[in-house]
This record gives structure tokens, sequence and C-alpha cells, in this order.
């Protein structure tokens, strides 16, 4: 049976990125003695020379569906660790230059309520990307994180009074991949930016606690946006930081949001 993948396209062009989205597996991290149990959404990516009509696409999948069953169980610290195992057993089988794994899933952290110190599970989305270029492994790693902001222009004009709102602070850290940075700091810097945490439980002291906080910490989407660059700079080492933050308005029909970067 003849190889038409194996043939010259029409148009040799190389291409960056050929591969399969979508895919979902079950995945197991070991961190501080508590086991994370994940069912992420997996996109894996190769390149493709220039002289290949496609890549053997049946083989691939067969082959990564065959490790991550051997990843699943094995414990691991993170989920970037898992990434990089599947890329570097995948190209011992499938010939390529540059590789890349994104894995979109969500973090439980459980936390206790600001005043009743209740039990509560805050869960947040984050994305793993590892690539790998030559010799050269490097991640992103991004965060998700709602919280609320207070508008501070409306409380100086209202008597007090003002308009709140919730919002969500992206967080995205690109790094050498032997740069430890856990998702669980970088959910923290992203709470503490914010006018007040957010909770899932909360009961009646909760309440009057995240409410005064919002009051007396109001701030501009702008502010939020300075504050995840600030802490995030004061945190993280030898890496480019991107931070987003997005407001729901209350009394616009619009949203607002803030963007920027900085590099340490």
């Amino acid at each position: 049976m003849k190889d038409t993948q194996d043939i010259p396209p029409e148009h040799p062009i190389t291409l960056e990125k050929v591969g399969i989205l979508n895919l979902k597996t079950l995945m197991k991290i070991d961190r501080h003695n508590q086991e994370f149990r994940h069912i992420p959404t997996i996109t894996i990516h190769i390149d493709l020379d220039e002289q290949k009509k496609g890549i053997h696409m049946s083989r691939l999948i067969e082959s990564v569906t065959e490790l991550l069953e051997e990843e699943v169980a094995r414990k691991h610290h993170s989920l970037e660790e898992i990434g990089k195992d599947i890329l570097e057993k995948l190209k011992q089988k499938h010939k390529f230059q540059k590789s890349g794994i994104i894995i979109d899933s969500e973090l439980p952290i459980y936390q206790k309520t600001p005043a009743s110190k209740k039990d509560t599970i805050e869960i947040h989305g984050i994305t793993v990307e590892v690539l790998h270029d030559g010799d050269t492994w490097s991640k992103v790693l991004t965060v998700s994180v709602t919280g609320n902001t207070v508008c501070p222009h409306a409380l100086s004009m209202n008597a007090g009074k003002t308009h709140i709102q919730r919002a969500r602070g992206i967080l995205r850290v690109e790094t050498d991949f032997n740069n430890e940075i856990p998702l669980e700091d970088m959910v923290e810097v992203v709470e503490r930016s914010f006018s007040s945490r957010v909770y899932t439980l909360l009961k009646s002291d909760d309440e009057s606690f995240v409410v005064s906080r919002m009051y007396e910490n109001p701030l501009f989407v702008e502010d939020v946006c300075r504050n995840m660059l600030a802490l995030s700079r004061d945190r993280f080492s030898s890496c480019t930081i991107h931070a987003t933050c997005i407001s729901n308005e209350s009394i616009h029909r619009h949203d607002v949001y803030a963007e920027g970067k900085v590099v340490t």
C-alpha cells in the first residue's frame, strides 16, 4: 500500500502546525501530597516538511492515545511535565523538528471563606502549553480567574455609592520549561489584584466581609491589570508576563478591558 502522505505536495510549503484538536483524556497530578484529577481538552501539533503531502494522522492518534494511557498510570508533578513526556516519546515514532501540546483544564483550589472559615472549592480555568523547537523547550502557562471591581470614580461622585461588576483576570506567563511557576501562585496573584476575591460559598458574615473589602478597595480595570503585572513581576523571574482584565460592566451595555506585559 502506497503512503500518499509521503509524496510531494502540489505546493511545497512547510506547515508550522499540523495535528489533532479536542482530544479528551484523564490526567493525574500529585502535588503537595494531594492528587488532582484533570479531564482536559488537548491539542497536539507538529511541523510538516515541504516535501510531505501530509502527516500519518492515524499513526499519530494511535501514538498519542498509547502515550496518554502510559502517562496516566505514572505520577507527575505538573501538567507541563506530562506534556513534555508525551512530546519526547512522540518524537521517537514520528519525524518532526517542532512540536507543541496545549492542555486546557480547570484547577480546583481549596480555600476557607473569609469570615466564617467554611471550606470551599474554587475552580479556575487553566491552559498549559509546552513547545519544542529543536533542542529548546519552553512553556506558556495561563490562568483565568473571576473577581470583582468597584468603580472609584462613581464612588467619589455619589456620596459613597457606586457600581460594582464581576471581572475576569487572565494571566499568561511565557518562560523556559525548567522555570517552575506553580499555577496556584498565578491564581493567587490574580485574586489579590481585584477589589475583592469572590467565593462560591458565602455565609452572611462572609458577604459583609466581601462587600466591605470591595468598597475599601475601589479599582478601575486598569488598576487590576497593573496590579497583576506588578505582583507577577515581584514573584516570577526570567519570564514574559501578559495580563488582561475584562470587566463585565453593570451599568453599561458594553464591557471594558485593559492589558499589558512586563519582562522579568
